[in-house]
């Protein structure tokens, strides 16, 4: 069995350095494919980290009476803290509410006048609702819409923020569909490019394969070799696609970050170079495999 290992391995290298320009155009055909991958990863990336500061800025506001006392407004975000849907809530208190309301308008002389004439605070406590999901804002304000709550808020902020938060909604379900469907796609066309390629490089070998049968070579032996120039494809494609996508993500890092201040790309990348290079040695190698496995399987045929 090592005999055998041992002769596939090196009739595949041999194999790998005769086809020299055959080799070397699977090899760019498949670094190709390998950057599309590799986009596709950055992309989905970027595009969820958007999503992500864009739905983070996204709340509904509860405003509660004056009057109302500070234990029943804490008693209702304990409750609101307690729903699967909700994952923040922040209490403003009046005194909180006023000091922010003066840093943001302290240029503003005639409302600091304003303020000053005022005997006392006019700004209500409210709480800050932040929910994992757009489409869950909904329910959260269905909730704060009953009989034990309507005595104590004077005012739900959803009304005002539905059309924003369900475009969000929209937007964030048509980017996941998309993406996937594209990440499908494109990896289909990926597959069948290197598949071509690697079939053509194997026609050229044809005579030879039909030799090796002929004198009785099992199935494994002579599909052995091309499923070795396969992985040899595909380290060789891997290593090189994050070679050459390394620079381009360097280069395009300092403009995504005026779009995406959240996301350092060139930080991103080289804190997750290891796994982005597996990524890449990993696809290649499987898609030197399953296309080697099945462009000679016609071949193996009598």
């Amino acid at each position: 069995m090592f005999t055998a290992l041992s002769r596939i391995i090196k009739y595949g290298i041999q194999g790998f350095w005769r086809n020299g320009w055959l080799s070397t155009t699977t090899i760019l055909i498949m670094v190709l494919a390998l950057i599309v991958f590799e986009g596709l990863i950055i992309f989905n990336v970027l595009t969820k980290t958007a999503l992500q500061t864009v739905q983070d800025k996204i709340d509904i506001s509860v405003y509660f009476k004056i009057e109302t006392p500070e234990d029943d407004i804490l008693k209702t975000k304990k409750s609101l803290e307690s729903l699967t849907e909700v994952k923040e809530v922040e209490y403003i208190s009046r005194d909180k509410a006023l000091t922010i309301f003066q840093e943001r308008h302290q240029e503003d002389k005639l409302i600091s006048q304003a303020l000053e004439e005022l005997e006392g605070n006019p700004l209500e406590a409210s709480l800050n609702i932040k929910a994992y999901d757009p489409k869950e804002y909904e329910s959260i304000a269905g909730y704060l819409d009953n009989e034990s709550l309507k005595s104590l808020i004077s005012k739900v902020t959803y009304a005002q923020n539905a059309v924003v938060i369900n475009r969000l909604a929209k937007i964030i379900d048509t980017s996941e569909k998309g993406g996937l469907i594209l990440t499908f796609l494109l990896a289909f066309i990926a597959i069948v490019v290197s598949f071509n390629t690697i079939r053509l490089a194997i026609y050229s070998n044809r005579e030879e394969i039909g030799i090796m049968r002929l004198v009785g070579a099992s199935n494994s032996f002579v599909r052995g070799p091309y499923v070795v120039e396969g992985i040899i494809y595909g380290l060789i494609a891997g290593c090189l696609s994050i070679l050459i996508i390394a620079p381009a993500i360097y280069f395009i890092a300092s403009h995504i970050e005026v779009f995406v201040s959240e996301i350092n790309l060139w930080n991103y990348f080289t804190s997750n170079f290891v796994v982005f290079l597996g990524y890449q040695i990993l696809f290649g190698i499987s898609l030197g495999i399953i296309s080697s496995t099945i462009a000679i399987r016609r071949y193996l045929r009598i």
